[in-house]
């Protein structure tokens, strides 16, 4: 009697009392590690990584519904819609080969993107699909019937606030036709005529002189780019060439030389 009563869910004691039966643990997550403490709009960071099993004998916490709501964050250096996309294929086609269930990771770029397209009926139907738990009601932190964690990266769920066109980043095509391939994110040190100060700002090698004037009108000081003339090794740096021409390395200084516009003229109302 007392074996077909432990086959049945638990033990009774002498005292006819049951005890209680033992429960699946899973990994832990602390609140730096939980997605709700992402900081949506301060940067890309931080880094998402592939499906990997944390040790710890705590519960997650209680499965969350799908938040339907867009994830808003801004990236370091602003990307064009080719670069999300080359960064979207290069996570979804390497993230199975770490660790992870490769039926999950699919589940989840299928998840993602419906979420993208505001079909949230269908990304939980997946989500719930292959048994995946989302505590932060998000796609940044996933974790599956295991315990293992999966966490997708912000640009796979969502554009950043500050995407710009290919024209803006100064892309070209060759000869050819063939697509020229973009260059590399650098920090580059600013300093302005009005100030002894140097500016940290963050460019791509292949951007023009003139889409950093325009950023720099955007994001620093609200000058025209034609009242802005950059100097490097004493040379004045023309509009239409790239900043890879130049080669500037690391603790090498652009000097800014600010016009001031005419009286009663502003960046509104000058001529084009």
């Amino acid at each position: 009697m007392r074996l077909f009563a432990c086959m049945m869910g638990g033990c009774i004691s002498a005292q006819g009392e049951r005890s209680p039966p033992s429960h699946r643990r899973v990994p832990a997550v602390s609140d730096s590690q939980s997605a709700g403490n992402f900081s949506a709009v301060s940067g890309e960071s931080p880094q998402a990584t592939t499906g990997s099993r944390y040790d710890g004998a705590v519960s997650i916490g209680k499965n969350q519904p799908l938040k339907k709501e867009r994830l808003r964050w801004r990236s370091q250096v602003p990307m064009t819609e080719n670069q999300l996309k080359d960064k979207r294929q290069i996570f979804w086609e390497t993230a199975p080969a770490y660790e992870g269930k490769k039926e999950v990771w699919d589940a989840l770029r299928a998840a993602a993107q419906a979420a993208e397209a505001a079909d949230w009926v269908l990304a939980q139907a997946i989500i719930d699909g292959v048994g995946v738990a989302i505590p932060s009601g998000t796609l940044l932190d996933c974790y599956d019937e295991l315990g293992t964690r999966y966490q997708v990266p912000p640009y796979c769920l969502s554009p950043p606030l500050n995407l710009i066109s290919d024209a803006e980043l100064g892309k070209d095509e060759d000869k050819d036709g063939a697509t020229v391939k973009l260059g590399k994110d650098v920090n580059i040190k600013l300093r302005f005529s009005d100030t002894d100060k140097d500016t940290k700002f963050p460019a791509n090698t292949e951007e023009t002189v003139l889409t950093l004037k325009k950023r720099v009108c955007q994001q620093v000081k609200s000058v025209d780019p034609l009242d802005q003339r950059w100097f490097f090794g004493g040379k004045l740096l023309p509009d239409r060439a790239r900043l890879s021409e130049f080669k500037i390395r690391p603790g090498y200084v652009i000097q800014i030389i600010l016009k001031a516009p005419k009286p009663g003229v502003t960046t509104e109302n000058r001529p084009a």
